[in-house]
């Protein structure tokens, strides 16, 4: 019986999603979307100009359960799903919610790397289109965000910067990433999406 209502549930909230973005208007995904054992796989790849690859492997991500909290591993993190879906408090966000198409904002990150290196991006976003769009994981409709900007670092680094995200409402992220920033490429791309049934 439990089993029945949590697959009417998960079938009343994919209808939602999918009546939401008929129109190509998209909310933010909460709690409710996400199930235990949702799993997301994406490989990467960043190559300078000079054919110097800086980057290549796999990102897995998959929902879990700790103590009936729902939660998504990251590396060797697991970051409640409450945190993931808080409304991000800023004025310029990496999402400005609702997606619609035709829609601009500016996004600004200041970040802190491992080593120490400060950074800033500062990019001007767009989504230009809502439409399907195929992935090694499969076809989705998704929206085309680009972001256009630069990024700086205290190291004296800078770099004029130009991202291309694929957001996909049904898998509730990206499937794909193209990044031009001055003389390196980084391309990710989701290869696995997978959920219970």
């Amino acid at each position: 019986m439990k089993n029945l209502f949590l697959l009417i549930l998960a079938i009343g909230i994919l209808t939602a999603c999918e009546d939401s973005t008929k129109y190509g208007i998209t909310n933010q995904p909460s709690l409710a979307d996400y199930q235990v054992g949702e799993k997301w796989v994406w490989k990467y790849k960043g190559v300078t100009t000079e054919g110097e690859v800086r980057s290549d492997g796999k990102d897995t991500r998959e929902i879990v359960s700790i103590d009936g909290v729902l939660g998504m591993t990251i590396g060797n993190d697991t970051i409640p799903i409450s945190e993931i879906v808080k409304p991000e408090e800023s004025e310029t966000p990496k999402y400005a919610w609702p997606l619609e198409v035709g829609k601009k904002w500016k996004y600004e990150n200041n970040w802190t790397s491992q080593d120490g290196t400060t950074g800033n991006q500062s990019q001007v976003a767009e989504i230009l289109s809502y439409r399907e769009e195929t992935v090694e994981a499969g076809t989705f409709m998704a929206y085309t965000i680009k972001y256009t900007g630069k990024t700086t670092n205290s190291r004296g680094y800078s770099a004029d910067e130009e991202e291309i995200w694929l957001y996909a409402p049904e898998v509730k992220t990206f499937i794909k990433l193209t990044q031009n920033q001055g003389d390196f490429l980084y391309i990710e791309e989701l290869t696995e999406y997978s959920k219970p049934d």
